[in-house]
């Protein structure tokens, strides 16, 4: 494992590859899912790791014209691409912030809302704590986190396929999003952190791509999985974007191509 391979940066030419190629996959579904759950009538939320903003624009169709919705990540080159994309919306705050250290006072938002997220995490127990604290007493955390690499097939042919072609070091990044997949686990995360109620589903969809190598693309160039294949030494992913699309091929379609994706959802007051 390479030295930066244990922190997680979207940064460079990878926020507009995520955007253009993993949202519409894995997160625009999600995104609609997570959004319909916020309690009718929310008027102060709070959006963590927010990305390049497709819960962002899901919660915006929802909430009512006189709610307010602060929009946040760590990686401001995902929240450029968020602000274009929501443009000049009166009830948006967008904000480079912290999880671990949430800008805001205390009891500030009746709803919360961190969409695969809280994977990324530099401490999962401190940001969850950070989240609670800012949320008023009866407010409401809407989180998902990907099932296993084993339930979702599009990520895990790509983890395969790298392994494969990189075997003495292969790229760690995707066990780091698909790693938190244990409904127990994070429904105890959520009680230490000091929720007393947690509710859990699983949400099964289908990632839709425009074509099987659009797929590949996105996954190891619109992703950290982009700068680990450059410390390996790897400069032109081509080839292996090639044999990724490939297995996606045979198993989902070339275009489109489509393949099961799983989801946890958890609702903690």
């Amino acid at each position: 494992m390479s030295m930066s391979d244990e922190g997680v940066s979207f940064a460079g030419s990878i926020p507009a590859e995520y955007d253009a190629r993993l949202v519409p996959m894995f997160f625009e579904p999600f995104a609609r899912d997570l959004a319909a759950r916020v309690p009718a009538g929310a008027s102060r939320v709070l959006e963590v790791a927010a990305g390049t903003g497709v819960v962002s624009r899901a919660l915006l169709a929802r909430l009512g014209p006189d709610a307010s919705l602060v929009v946040t990540d760590l990686q401001q080159g995902m929240l450029d691409i968020a602000h274009a994309k929501i443009g000049d919306d009166q009830r948006v705050e967008i904000r480079q912030a912290d999880a671990m250290s949430l800008p805001f006072a205390d009891h500030q938002f009746d709803v919360v809302v961190c969409q695969f997220g809280v994977m990324f995490f530099a401490d999962r127990l401190a940001g969850v704590r950070e989240v609670r604290r800012v949320m008023a007493p009866d407010g409401v955390l809407l989180i998902n986190t990907w099932g296993s690499l084993s339930d979702n097939p599009i990520a895990r042919i790509a983890h395969e396929e790298v392994a494969r072609a990189l075997p003495d070091d292969p790229p760690p990044f995707l066990t780091v999003p698909f790693g938190l997949h244990d409904a127990d686990t994070v429904t105890a995360l959520l009680h230490e952190a000091g929720f007393t109620y947690v509710q859990s589903s699983v949400v099964d969809l289908t990632g839709t791509s425009h074509s099987a190598h659009g797929a590949a693309w996105g996954l190891l160039c619109g992703s950290p999985m982009y700068t680990q294949l450059q410390e390996r030494g790897v400069r032109d992913p081509r080839r292996l974007v090639d044999a990724v699309a490939g297995r996606l091929t045979r198993e989902g379609g070339f275009a489109p191509m489509r393949l099961p994706m799983r989801a946890l959802v958890f609702a903690a007051q």
